[in-house]
């Protein structure tokens, strides 16, 4: 995109009577012939998504993947949909919220590339992916696969049910580097025994940004009759993928992540012929066994968020997910190319493009990671997070979409200085 362009789709952006969407899909438009990946370094192109956010001065933000907040345009939809429900109160609770929650959960499911029977909205990972933990009909010796760099909410819920139940839960480490898919494979099937009753796998690990082989793994899983469970927290709306694809038996995802929707909306996939295996979280009148729905019965809850999914899906496809994946790759690739044979510098995500995306995680030899955290806020303005756990010892960095280059020359600098 030309400077000339540029200054037209600021311009765009700003004009009150255009939309984001809209002035998003003139710039779309500009730059729709070319591939996602030299889109991917037009930094014209981002400085004009950028202008789409409302960004805090104070610090560089490098800590999305906790949470990724919206776009303007999106925001706005919200607080519209937030005071469009405040007006009509206990009318919409019993007319259309149900409905509204239906329309919602299909449109997630033409995302995800499954059924709209299969799919439910949740508030979080952790709801949809604890519902099948604790769901499962357990019984004492029964044993669950899970990798030690797995989400802590979901390891907590699997030593609940061996406090409970008598699980045996078998506990692998995922390497950091792996020398082949086949590694990865062979360290989940060899903790498989008769009496494994669930695989659980990250789909991209949280703390590293690594992504898993998932399809080889739940084949590998099928063919010895071993369920799978799949943690998507990050990786749904951050990399390219349809669930069918994955072949697993239940998906779980928050959307407050990569699809910027706002707080408290997730949603969980299970494949058909699974659900009158799950007890609900939460007990529903009579159902059909194979309907979801007994899934899904959560109580009143905040609904001006749900229905905000359509907006965030209307965004996340306007911009392309195409375009989005080669963005956050490409951000990725940009500051650990730079720092990966410094000397003091530990890069704890893999280097081949297919096994991450826009996460990855950095240390720097002994220096603990909080303390690392801390001096890159305080000295340097540059807010991450630590992680100092399961063979993963740095900061987990997550640049988004209005992450610029020079920001991440920023922190590049920063490591330099204190690598020496």
């Amino acid at each position: 995109m030309d400077k000339r362009m540029f200054l037209k789709s600021m311009t765009l952006l700003g004009a009150g009577g255009l939309s984001t969407l809209d002035a998003l899909g003139k710039m779309i438009d500009d730059v729709r012939h070319l591939p996602a990946e030299e889109v991917a370094k037009d930094e014209d192109f981002w400085a004009s998504i950028r202008s789409g956010y409302k960004l805090k001065p104070d610090y560089i933000n490098l800590e999305n993947g906790y949470y990724c907040f919206l776009p303007q345009e999106t925001l706005e939809k919200y607080i519209e949909h937030v005071r469009e429900i405040n007006l009509q109160g206990s009318y919409y609770m019993r007319t259309v919220q149900h409905e509204n929650k239906k329309n919602m959960a299909t449109k997630l499911a033409n995302l995800a590339g499954c059924s709209s029977d299969e799919l439910i909205i949740t508030r979080n990972t952790t709801e949809s992916l604890d519902m099948i933990i604790g769901g499962m009909s357990w019984q004492p010796d029964d044993e669950a696969v899970m990798a030690e760099q797995d989400y802590g909410a979901m390891l907590d819920m699997f030593k609940l049910m061996s406090k409970r139940y008598g699980v045996v839960n078998k506990i692998i480490s995922v390497p950091n580097h792996p020398g082949s898919d086949e590694e990865i494979v062979n360290l989940y099937a060899n903790a498989i025994t008769p009496k494994t009753k669930l695989l659980m796998v990250c789909h991209m690990i949280n703390i590293t940004g690594q992504i898993l082989p998932v399809r080889k793994i739940c084949d590998m899983a099928h063919s010895k009759g071993v369920p799978v469970m799949v943690d998507g927290a990050h990786a749904f709306a951050h990399i390219q993928f349809k669930l069918p694809e994955l072949n697993c038996d239940y998906y779980g995802t928050s959307l407050h992540k990569w699809l910027s929707v706002p707080l408290g909306a997730g949603f969980l996939y299970v494949k058909k012929e699974n659900i009158k295996n799950v007890w609900p979280l939460l007990a529903d009148g009579e159902r059909k066994e194979d309907d979801i729905l007994r899934l899904n019965h959560i109580g009143t809850h905040p609904v001006h968020t749900d229905i905000t999914i359509a907006d965030a899906i209307d965004y996340y496809q306007k911009l392309g997910a195409e375009r989005k994946e080669a963005r956050l790759r490409y951000l990725q690739n940009y500051w650990t190319n730079k720092v990966r044979n410094l000397p003091n510098i530990v890069v704890n995500t893999p280097a081949e493009s297919s096994r991450a995306c826009g996460i990855a995680n950095v240390g720097v030899r002994n220096m603990k990671p909080a303390t690392l955290a801390e001096t890159l806020l305080k000295k340097y303005k540059i807010y991450t997070v630590a992680i100092d756990g399961a063979n993963v010892h740095g900061c987990r960095i997550t640049p988004n979409l209005y992450t610029t280059l020079p920001e991440l020359d920023t922190f590049v600098k920063a490591l330099t200085e204190l690598g020496q």
